[in-house]
């Protein structure tokens, strides 16, 4: 059936979508000949990643479009919508930090971070700054040097940065607009790559501080004027006609490619980017899929110096034209430069690349065999935190293809204050696929529970309830509180697997990631409980006692470092008790 489908398959562009046994998609792609693009996953011999992805492969799907470009853009809106398996490329979230010049309404500098960069949204960045506690230390600097509005809000008055000076007293208004306009153009100027102005601007202000006798403050910014000659001695002038570009060299090896992009501004290389990930598709294909995804979320400079093998046409029309291909020169030799450190990388890099692809792949596809599952892409996790009753919450994890899904985690905090475990886990269990069901979110391929028969049945209880046939395991815990075993929840039988095995290593880490985020949100919700709140789990407190504890201490350390006679003066000697010995077991479980 696949082969005829493969024939008919037109000699035009488009996307196209891989789906697995479910019908679900685990690949887009898109291509300018649909017919010869989807018919190489089949017609020849694949290896690594690409291997991997045709043996899932049971269907196909695609859409045809007018041209390449259009096939591109459908593809990247395919693949945030289903956001699939082996798409890996649009899903880095890293982003650089970035000085922010904000003038309106009132002068200020931030260092800012954002996901994704708009040309119309007009701010005034200056970066990317690969280090961020370079970026953190010169707005600080900047701050202590120029007039800057510092504090938050709109205070009435002006407060102790206007009278030493450091403010032009913005909330009151005391201020001249040439001043502003003044301090203005050196903050941007510097910015921009002119450094003696800040150089000058420190020496006059090291003279004025010696000059009357403040030796240590003078000290201070000589540190300071140490540390920036060191940060711009090393960023190198390497183009002098002051263009803000990107540099983006690649190198391909054993089924991966390395990329790394230099960072030129106002002409001095100020950092760079390093990735290193496995082709799946194609090399063209897959480093168009990074430099969008990387421009998504860093600012698009005025030029990017590429490789002619990968500056494509689709590249050049989604980016208007931006790119250049060097053919001689500085630029030409930059570009050589970000090629051998693309290659040093992955030489670099390699082994350990392997090493952690077979700690998590690996061991996800060990796991989904000894399992006997048909896939394992997403595994969600669960556990739960109370004290005595009291502050009951759940927590659960994601896991998808071996790796945490942090952006899927979430936080659950139960309806009832008792010590009902079963009780709970049938309440979170619920919640949560009661939830997808509505929603028509994404249902994991095995949940694993904190625990062992109990948590287990409860679990499977509610799945049953929803029809929701979703394999269920449970994770055990030695007398030493570390991962012991793996209980089978349709057997309810162990699991064998050695101690030493990367799967254990794995079930390991799953187990202490939602136990360290359970925990984690437990002293959270506890951290904000008021005082009132602690006292409503003492039987006998009732609105009086607690106003008059209130009153008495102030606060809930101040009680639990109190003496059972000082308790006794607002509360009866058994409920003073019943207090003590609660807010001592409170300060012993933290």
């Amino acid at each position: 059936m696949l082969k005829e489908k493969l024939a008919q398959v037109p000699n035009l562009p488009g996307s196209y979508q891989m789906k697995n046994k479910h019908g679900v998609i685990i690949y887009v792609g898109k291509a300018k000949n649909l017919h010869r693009r989807v018919n190489s996953y089949f017609n020849r011999t694949q290896t690594g990643k690409t291997a991997k992805m045709v043996s899932e492969i049971a269907d196909f799907s695609y859409i045809v479009t007018s041209s390449e470009l259009e096939a591109f853009l459908l593809e990247i809106n395919l693949i945030k919508q289903y956001d699939p398996k082996y798409n890996v490329l649009l899903k880095d979230d890293k982003s650089y930090p970035y000085i922010e010049y904000i003038s309106k309404p009132y002068p200020r500098l931030k260092v800012s971070r954002y996901l994704s960069i708009k040309k119309k949204d007009h701010k005034k960045l200056f970066g990317p700054y690969p280090n961020a506690y370079a970026a953190r230390r010169i707005v600080a600097l900047l701050n202590r040097l120029y007039p800057l509005k510092k504090c938050e809000g709109n205070p009435k008055k002006v407060c102790l940065y206007y009278h030493i000076g450091e403010c032009l007293g913005y909330c009151e208004k005391s201020y001249k607009e040439e001043d502003l306009a003044k301090m203005e153009t050196e903050i941007l100027s510097f910015l921009n790559g002119n450094d003696k102005i800040l150089k000058d601007k420190i020496m006059e202000k090291i003279k004025t501080y010696s000059e009357s006798l403040n030796f240590e403050l003078a000290l201070e910014l000589k540190k300071e004027l140490d540390y920036m000659n060191i940060v711009l001695d090393k960023q190198k002038i390497t183009l002098q006609d002051l263009t803000n570009r990107d540099c983006i060299g690649y190198y391909f090896n054993n089924g991966y490619v390395s990329v790394q992009i230099l960072f030129l501004r106002n002409g001095k290389l100020v950092g760079g980017h390093t990735d290193i990930f496995p082709i799946v598709s194609d090399i063209k294909e897959d480093m168009e899929h990074y430099i969008v995804s990387f421009y998504q979320r860093h600012e698009i400079p005025k030029e990017i110096l590429i490789d002619e093998s990968i500056c494509t046409d689709v590249l050049q029309e989604y980016f208007n034209h931006i790119f250049v291909v060097p053919q001689k020169g500085q630029k030409k030799k930059l570009l050589g430069m970000a090629r051998d450190n693309a290659k040093i990388n992955l030489t670099n890099e390699f082994e350990l690349i392997k090493k952690k692809e077979s700690q998590t792949d690996g061991a996800n596809e060990e796991l989904r065999k000894i399992l006997h599952l048909d896939v394992l892409d997403r595994i969600d996790l669960f556990d739960n935190s109370n004290l005595f009753g009291d502050w009951s919450v759940s927590g659960m994890v994601v896991f998808k293809n071996g790796r945490p899904a942090k952006n899927e985690y979430r936080k659950y905090k139960i309806s009832f204050d008792k010590n009902d475990d079963y009780g709970m886990m049938k309440e979170v269990i619920y919640r949560r696929y009661q939830r997808a069901l509505v929603e028509k979110t994404e249902l994991p391929d095995l949940i694993i529970v904190d625990g062992g028969i109990g948590q287990i049945h409860a679990c499977k209880e509610i799945l049953d309830a929803l029809n929701l046939p979703i394999k269920v395991c449970g994770l055990k815990k030695n007398d030493k509180h570390r991962t012991n075993d793996l209980v089978d929840g349709d057997t309810l039988e162990l699991v064998d697997i050695p101690k030493d095995s990367l799967v254990f290593h794995y079930l390991t880490r799953m187990q202490d990631e939602v136990h360290r985020y359970t925990i984690n949100y437990h002293r959270q919700i506890r951290s904000k409980g008021s005082i009132s709140s602690v006292l409503d789990n003492i039987p006998g407190i009732g609105a009086k006692r607690k106003k008059e504890l209130i009153k008495k201490f102030g606060s809930v350390t101040k009680m639990e470092n109190a003496t059972l006679e000082e308790l006794e003066s607002v509360l009866p000697e058994q409920v003073a008790l019943s207090l003590q010995d609660y807010l001592r077991s409170r300060k012993e479980e933290k």
